[in-house]
């Protein structure tokens, strides 16, 4: 495998587990308890985790694990894991169009701040 495979899998993390963050946002703030028939009856959490949008959630968890332990299997954790940083990014630019989320000063002095930290860690 090639030096970009790892880089790869740590680009596979980071999308995964904001898809993953994504979808479950969407879905608890969406969901709506039928209370019909036996799932009706089980606690509005328990159908929740039911709901195939939040198992496909879980699922991209699980893989993004699974990416991870490949990424750092073949790079320094202290190389790899500030990229994790990536996802504050990914997530709160996201859920601006998809939730309506508010972006402001503030959020782009912090997400600027996280990148500029991501370029000097991982300068290092």
């Amino acid at each position: 495998m090639g030096k970009a495979f790892p880089w790869l899998m740590v680009a596979m993390t980071i999308l995964l587990t904001s898809y993953g963050q994504l979808v479950i946002k969407w879905q608890a703030s969406t969901f709506k308890s039928t209370g019909d028939g036996v799932l009706g009856k089980l606690p509005h959490l328990i159908q929740l985790l039911l709901q195939p949008w939040v198992i496909s959630a879980f699922v991209a968890a699980f893989a993004a694990s699974l990416c991870w332990m490949l990424a750092v299997s073949r790079l320094e954790l202290s190389k790899a894991y500030p990229f994790m940083a990536l996802n504050f990014l990914l997530v709160c630019i996201v859920a601006v169009p998809l939730f309506g989320e508010s972006f402001n000063v503030t959020k782009g002095v912090g997400l600027g701040t996280v990148i500029i930290g991501l370029v000097i860690l991982s300068q290092g």
